[in-house]
Order: structure tokens, then sequence, then C-alpha cells
């Protein structure tokens, strides 16, 4: 078998679940921008090709805050003054292609209305305006990020298909030939079958990473090959939108969804990657940034075990290659 190895992450400037986000969050707001150029440096080191931004700006818990400066929210109150900016620069010059979040401009609970909502709606296309007038001269911004996901029950819903459609042809109407991706949830149970094939072909999507739902408990690595082998399957049959996979690198310390999260152990992340390394043409990540750490870091953010993951996988690459 060939393994693949870790080709991108996602990233944020703001852990959207304050629970989940205790071990990083805090510390995140008081990174300079020349951090957050370290940042991305470290995850360059491990020879990974791809980061995609979870939050352009983000309303969470009453707060409403952007990442960059705009007219829609108010600036977030955090050290950097422009750390959009020092995420493109770090990733031009590593030779990284970042896909730009076109989200959270409503809550990010609120899902199905951030999805609907014509007022969401024209809020995002003014912020990915703006983001293109301020960012669009850097060759890292490869393309975007629809960051409102999708639960598969066991298909894509209406809903979720027109958000989609609609969001990636404003995307690529600004940035013709950007590329667009998704992340949605709902692996462990959707339903390849003839339905769900033509939803791929009638999505404007070029990359669907689905998620591997091992960390939230929804999955073991054992049963991701059936789903990823299905997946397959169904998107060559399709014949278009690459399938790429979302990969939980963390584990919770308490509750699911409900306390914080931490480093999983590499014993399961390398079962992870074994499970679906022969069906998927990326294997992505969520997320580097408070899962792992390089002892050098110049930004260290997240649980102390961080050090370890980045260690044990670190070594495993080297075997890799």
């Amino acid at each position: 078998m060939i393994l693949k190895p870790i080709n991108g992450t996602w990233f944020e400037f703001r852990h959207h679940c304050t629970a989940e986000g205790v071990f990083w969050n805090d510390t995140c707001a008081n990174f300079t921008d020349a951090q957050w150029e370290a940042k991305v440096d470290e995850i360059a080191a491990l020879g990974m090709k791809y980061i995609v931004l979870m939050s352009s700006s983000l309303v969470y818990d009453g707060n409403a805050v952007s990442y960059f400066k705009n007219d829609i929210f108010q600036f977030a109150p955090i050290a950097a003054s422009d750390p959009i900016g020092a995420l493109l620069r770090a990733a031009q010059r590593n030779n990284i292609k970042v896909f730009m979040s076109c989200g959270f401009y409503g809550e990010w609970t609120e899902t199905i209305n951030n999805m609907t909502s014509s007022v969401v709606q024209k809020r995002a296309f003014n912020a990915m305006e703006q983001l293109v007038a301020l960012y669009g001269k850097y060759e890292s911004f490869y393309g975007w990020y629809l960051p409102d996901e999708s639960d598969i029950k066991p298909y894509f819903s209406d809903e979720f298909v027109n958000y989609i459609n609609a969001y990636s042809k404003f995307a690529k109407s600004i940035v013709p030939g950007s590329k667009v991706l998704i992340a949605p949830y709902g692996t462990n149970h959707l339903k390849t079958d003839d339905k769900y094939i033509s939803q791929i072909e009638s999505i404007d999507v070029d990359i669907i990473a689905y998620q591997d739902e091992v960390g939230v408990q929804k999955a073991t690595p054992d049963e991701t090959p059936r789903f990823y082998e299905a997946l397959r399957k169904a998107h060559d049959k399709a014949g278009r939108s690459a399938l790429w996979a979302d990969m939980e690198l963390f584990e919770f310390t308490g509750k699911v969804y409900q306390s914080a999260l931490k480093a999983a152990p590499f014993e399961r992340i390398e079962r992870q990657i074994k499970s679906i390394s022969p069906f998927v043409d990326e294997i992505l990540v969520y997320q580097y940034q408070g899962m792992m750490n390089s002892p050098e870091s110049k930004a260290f953010c997240g649980h102390p075990d961080s050090l370890k993951l980045y260690n044990d996988y670190k070594a495993w690459l080297e075997k890799l290659k």
C-alpha cells in the first residue's frame, strides 16, 4: 500500500467553538503578524502544500469580528494587525496554496440560516470582493472555502446545493480560475447511489474533502475504508470534483463538542492515514494548529501533547520518504 502524507491543514485565527479552543484561542489572540508567518513556516517545513482558512470573519457568542479591515464587522481584538496578509505572504514564499474562507458572516452555529439568508449572503459577497481587493495580488490566493458544512443525510440537502452553486458562481466571477472546496460531514451515513452521483455532477465545486469523523467519534479507522472506497467509486462515475479527505487529528478531553480539543496519539493518526490513503487524492487535516507544534516553534499554541504528535509524525514522514 502506498501511504499518503498529510498535504494540507485547516487554519484559523480563533476556533469558532469556545469550549473546544481552550488550549489555543487566548494564545493565538496575542500572536503578532510575524508569529502567524512563523506558524505557516512550520506547516511548510512538514511539506504541506495547502492551507484552508476556516473563517475570514466570525460571528460567535454574540460577537462579530473580522480578521481583515472592512466595512462589515469590526476588526478582531487581537495583537496582529493583518493576520490574513501574514498568512498569504508566508504561504507565497513557501509555495503553499491558500483556500480563502467565505465565512462565517452569520452566527456560526446557524448553518441553514447562513446558507439561505440573503442578508448573510450579501455580507459574504461584499467581504469576498474586499478580500480580493486587498489580497488578490498574492499568488498564494488559490481558491475559496465554504465553511458552512452540511450533514449528508444520506444526500446533500437542497439548501446546501443551492448555497454551493451560488457562492461558487460568485467566487469564480471575481477570481476567474479559482478553486472551490467544501468539507461536508456525514461520511459515516451517506448513500453513494445514483442520486448521490447526480448531486456530485450538479454542484459547482472543484474539491470535496470529506471529514473522516474519527475525532468526533462517529467512525473508527476500521470503518472509514468502506466509506472512502464507496466515495471513490462515486466520484469516478461522476467524473468531477476531486476527492480529498479532511482527517481529524484531535480528540476531546471530555464530552464530544463540549470540551477542549487536544492532539490524538499518533498510533491512531497512522491508522487513519492507512485507512484512507488508497482512495483519496489528498489528505488534509483538521488541524495542524493547536494539534501540532515544532519543538522550535516561535508561535506555540495548543496542548503540550502537540509536541509529541509533531515529533511522531515527522519521524514517520521521514521514513515514508
